[in-house]
């Protein structure tokens, strides 16, 4: 399945395109990114953005597990973030997960690309099952997850090594049932 073109009110979620690769690049050097992912490197390797673009379009070819989407605003097309969805088919699940540019945090920007994926997986993809994982300090993520119906799981203790630290993790998740409910 190609990536497909997702939208709502203020955004278009889109294919990565290597004439995205600037916008991703300078916002991803940002330490305040990088110290709330998981796998997001700092400082942030010249070509970085180039290469996730080039396996996200491999994955794709591929038919892979993952559907990965860049984050721009209707208004001016401007890059905002990342979003992207892991599925895992055997089981009708997938793990989700984003950043977006430091200037775009506190202005519902994830939230509303969260929604519009949690869509995408229960309504196109027929996933049972969809959680996120954010690092316990991550205020701003746990939010998201919140503000989009998922249920906190628990605590992963110690779960990431990163920087020379254990770092917890908060799982959320929602069931195709509680979107269901809700929508």
């Amino acid at each position: 399945m190609p990536i497909p073109t997702l939208e709502t009110q203020r955004l278009i979620m889109r294919r990565p395109e290597l004439t995205d690769a600037p916008s991703i690049q300078v916002l991803a050097a940002d330490y305040d990114i990088a110290k709330n992912l998981l796998q997001m490197p700092h400082p942030y390797p010249e070509g970085g953005a180039s290469s996730w673009i080039n396996s996200a379009h491999e994955a794709e070819r591929e038919g892979e597990k993952d559907f990965s989407f860049v984050i721009t605003r209707k208004a001016d097309g401007e890059y905002i973030g990342s979003m992207g969805i892991h599925l895992d088919h055997e089981n009708q699940r997938a793990e989700i997960g984003y950043w977006l540019g430091k200037p775009y945090w506190g202005q519902g920007y994830a939230t509303e690309a969260a929604v519009r994926l949690l869509q995408f997986g229960f309504e196109e993809l027929r996933l049972n099952r969809i959680y996120a994982r954010c690092f316990s300090e991550n205020i701003g993520s746990e939010r998201v997850m919140q503000k989009i119906g998922m249920q906190y799981e628990g605590l992963l203790r110690q779960e990431i090594y990163k920087w020379g630290q254990y770092i917890d993790l908060k799982m959320y998740a929602v069931l195709r049932s509680d979107h269901d409910d809700n929508h």
